[in-house]
């Protein structure tokens, strides 16, 4: 008896794993579809325990080996899509043979989390960490003012604070170059960032800060409005004639290995540093087992990298990201190249921001008509 009911445990494990890869090709926004995207190392390592004891015990008939052959395609479809950010990969971007100078700059993002109220600990980590620039998200009046015990030492502020989750802050010990800019790219009430920075040089750099809203099974929240945050502005990044050099950060909601952030990259034209590095997990900092990289620095091929990791846990179910980058245009763009778009990617931009837009309309005009 209870040999067939492990077997019908191990059974069921593996076809969920199998239907749940095999609907994860998908590009379908539905938050279940796009779930699959986040818990690749756990799906491959549950594949192998799963396989093991079904291998040496239940080998009876074709639907078992048909089961065992599915569970090592999952296994095989895992791997190949977390590979480049494990330390075996090629890195896609170079590190900097230069110490931090004039032409570099130090970054944090960091997702506060709204009901955190350790903000003395957040602080104390941030000040360590000692970044040029500081980005936070989920910031709300209570962070806000926590926040501005900064002020001193960061000149040059952009603030928005929220009540939703979805507030930011930006401090800045380089001067903005001209007049930073809040958009709302998709969704009246989730604002992003827009400015230039000066290096201590004189190069400009374009600073992205995004907080897109996360696809969920709560509220029944598909990924249709992250993913047209994200393509929305890859494409403007992209088509832009570049004469300053780029970086996006955020809480993109997104793992770094999914469909989104991977064609959010080939259309932006920019660079992911932990390729060949490895995950730099940011969430979930309350959990050692489920931990996924959800906060994001992606670059343009001027800069190289001097360093990136994540610092320590300060009350918030995010880690802050730490990035340190020097911008060499000409020494960076010989050494590693940037992505570039295919037709394919363009139309799946296109479908994606249609999606949204013609739920948009269709949600308008529901209340129109009530």
């Amino acid at each position: 008896m209870m040999t067939t009911v492990l077997h019908i445990v191990l059974a069921l494990l593996a076809w969920w794993m199998i239907t749940g890869t095999l609907i994860n090709f998908s590009k379908h926004p539905h938050w279940y579809v796009r779930g699959w995207d986040f818990p690749r190392n756990l799906v491959a390592g549950l594949a192998v325990v799963v396989a093991v004891p079904y291998a040496i015990w239940f080998r009876t008939g074709w639907w078992d080996w048909l089961a065992l052959a599915g569970l090592a395609f999952v296994f095989v479809r895992q791997v190949w899509l977390i590979f480049p950010y494990t330390p075996l990969a090629p890195q896609a971007v170079k590190r900097s043979p230069n110490p931090p100078g004039d032409d570099s700059f130090r970054l944090v993002i960091s997702n506060v989390l709204m009901e955190n109220d350790q903000h003395d600990k957040w602080l104390r980590v941030i000040r360590a960490a000692d970044p040029d620039v500081v980005v936070a998200v989920e910031v709300d009046a209570k962070w806000d003012a926590a926040i501005a015990a900064l002020a001193a030492d960061y000149p040059h502020r952009l603030r928005r604070p929220l009540e939703n989750y979805y507030g930011m802050a930006i401090y800045s010990r380089l001067a903005f170059d001209g007049e930073p800019e809040v958009r709302f790219v998709v969704q009246d009430d989730v604002p992003s960032a827009h400015l230039t920075l000066r290096l201590r040089d004189g190069q400009r750099v374009r600073l992205h800060a995004l907080h897109p809203r996360p696809p969920e099974p709560l509220r029944d929240q598909d990924s249709a409005p992250r993913d047209a945050e994200l393509v929305t502005v890859g494409k403007e990044i992209g088509a832009t004639e570049r004469d300053v050099a780029v970086v996006v950060c955020g809480d993109l909601n997104d793992v770094a290995w999914s469909f989104t952030t991977q064609l959010f990259l080939r259309l932006s034209r920019l660079l992911d540093p932990r390729r060949g590095r490895g995950p730099y997990n940011s969430f979930n900092a309350q959990s050692r087992l489920f931990r996924f990289p959800l906060d994001h620095v992606f670059h343009s091929n001027e800069f190289k990298l001097i360093d990136l990791r994540v610092l320590p846990e300060v009350g918030s179910d995010h880690f802050p990201m730490l990035i340190e980058l020097s911008c060499q245009p000409e020494a960076a763009r010989d050494a590693q190249s940037e992505s570039k778009p295919t037709a394919e990617d363009h139309e799946d931009a296109r479908e994606i921001v249609d999606t949204q837009q013609e739920r948009e309309g269709a949600a308008a005009g529901g209340g129109a008509r009530g």
